[in-house]
């Protein structure tokens, strides 16, 4: 497979306690990506996903503008971006 992508993300705003997880998860398997997310105890959510380059960089905008229906995301910062040879991870997943 061609073009893979992994990426580590944090979102930052009102995505605690809004099913943001489960949405997240969700939009992950719906673009064919793997991953995983979790709430952290500064109030944000993290995670990684990976995938074709395409599949990430639209999971970007989402988790930067769209997110659960009750969310108000502020920012979404995004690190080590980087190109893959295959999968590291299997499935998305919720981390606690």
């Amino acid at each position: 497979m061609a073009g893979l992508l992994s990426v580590d993300f944090e979102v930052f705003g009102h995505v605690q306690g809004v099913c943001f997880r489960m949405y997240t998860e969700r939009e992950g398997l719906r673009l064919g990506l793997v991953g995983w997310v979790k709430n952290t105890s500064a109030g944000t959510v993290v995670g990684q996903v990976q995938g074709p380059g395409a599949m990430v960089e639209e999971m970007k905008v989402w988790l930067s503008k769209e997110g659960s229906p009750s969310s108000r995301i502020t920012r979404a910062s995004f690190s080590n971006q980087r190109s893959i040879e295959k999968l590291e991870l299997s499935g998305f997943k919720t981390r606690f």
